[in-house]
């Protein structure tokens, strides 16, 4: 997210922004933050709560640093797990507390974590920082409508501190039309198995590998198969992956895990129809039976449906695809979220009122 909103705010004259990327910690906080053997893998031992708060420490020393200069108008923090011990710096600067996600939402939701029957009271154990930051903020930015309902149910935030306000993505050139070819789908995903990816390729394997390609953009090892190609070395804000979904037909998505899917949105943004599951902020992103399809999880056989509709009907797909990149332009193009974040945090900035805090 910084990185997007460097190069869009690289350009104007009237902001002056100022970017701290919370480092990787040294020897000591990688220490603090390792699982506990028997405790981790029953989610007990508050290492995810103790690695926020290692980066946490990290990025209040510089806050600190930083404040005591006094010039700066206002403070935009992405996300509040980054800011969990400068809850009371925050209080005397104003401040823009960006998020897609909640602690809880987190913890049944991230795809490395398994949660557990321990896993309330550690959640329990953590929200208490995570809501000293939402109550300190002047506005809380929710980047999708089920992040504010989520935000709304940790009751730290009150309706008039709330704004919706969805982060996109760089769109790239509008796509050329797709030509009559044997189709392919794509899959992006890091986590192989917890975003659905292996069960994509026995999929594929079993039911369609005659019919369409697969292409996996991915970290992990995968075994090869026919059909199967992996395109391993891909990272984040990697101008080359809009090449690859140029070359694709159908972008499929089936992790249960995500919550607010920027790799959607960029199959979408390449003209691309998406097949997907409606969990958490998807339904959002994919407008079901017009950009894309919505299938049940654990549904193989809506989703094999769903995949033979897009792979066998040209037509189909090329309007879906349409209509997926006049989605993503009217709601999701990062140009417009990194104005109209500038106007929030002007307008947070120069607000001489300033609500009372207890």
């Amino acid at each position: 997210m910084h990185a997007a909103l460097r190069t869009h705010l690289a350009g104007r004259t009237d902001v002056q922004a100022e970017f701290f990327d919370a480092p990787d910690p040294g020897f000591l906080g990688r220490v603090a933050r390792l699982p506990v053997p028997v405790l981790g893998r029953l989610d007990a031992d508050l290492q995810p709560l103790r690695a926020q708060l290692v980066r946490s420490a990290a990025v209040h020393r510089w806050l600190r640093r930083r404040l005591r200069r006094g010039d700066v108008d206002v403070v935009h923090v992405y996300t509040q797990h980054s800011v969990l011990l400068s809850s009371g710096v925050l209080r005397g600067v104003p401040t823009v507390v960006s998020t897609d996600s909640t602690t809880e939402a987190n913890a049944y939701r991230l795809p490395y974590r398994l949660p557990t029957r321990w896993t309330p009271a550690a959640v329990r154990v953590a929200l208490p920082f995570e809501r000293r930051v939402l109550r300190a903020a002047d506005r809380v930015v929710a980047t999708s409508g089920w992040t504010a309902d989520m935000l709304r149910a940790t009751g730290a935030v009150e309706p008039d501190r709330l704004v919706v306000l969805p982060f996109g993505v760089d769109l790239p050139p509008p796509p050329d039309e797709r030509p009559e070819r044997r189709p392919t789908i794509v899959f992006v995903g890091h986590q192989m198995e917890r975003k659905g990816g292996n069960h994509l390729v026995a999929l594929h394997q079993r039911h369609l590998r005659d019919a369409c390609d697969l292409v996996l953009v991915t970290t992990a090892d995968v075994d090869p198969a026919p059909g199967v190609r992996v395109v391993r070395d891909l990272r984040s804000g990697d101008g080359r992956l809009w090449d690859v979904l140029a070359d694709a037909d159908v972008f499929c998505f089936p992790s249960t895990m995500d919550q607010v899917p920027n790799a959607v949105l960029e199959a979408a943004a390449a003209g691309l129809p998406v097949v997907a599951h409606p969990v958490a902020a998807v339904p959002e992103l994919v407008v079901d039976g017009v950009t894309g399809l919505l299938v049940p999880p654990g549904d193989d056989d809506a989703l094999l449906a769903a995949l033979r509709s897009l792979t066998g009907d040209r037509e189909r797909r090329l309007e879906m695809g349409r209509r997926g990149r006049a989605h993503v332009e009217a709601r999701y193009d990062m140009a417009r979220t990194a104005d109209e974040l500038v106007d929030l945090l002007t307008l947070v900035g120069t607000d001489g009122r300033r609500r009372s805090r207890s």
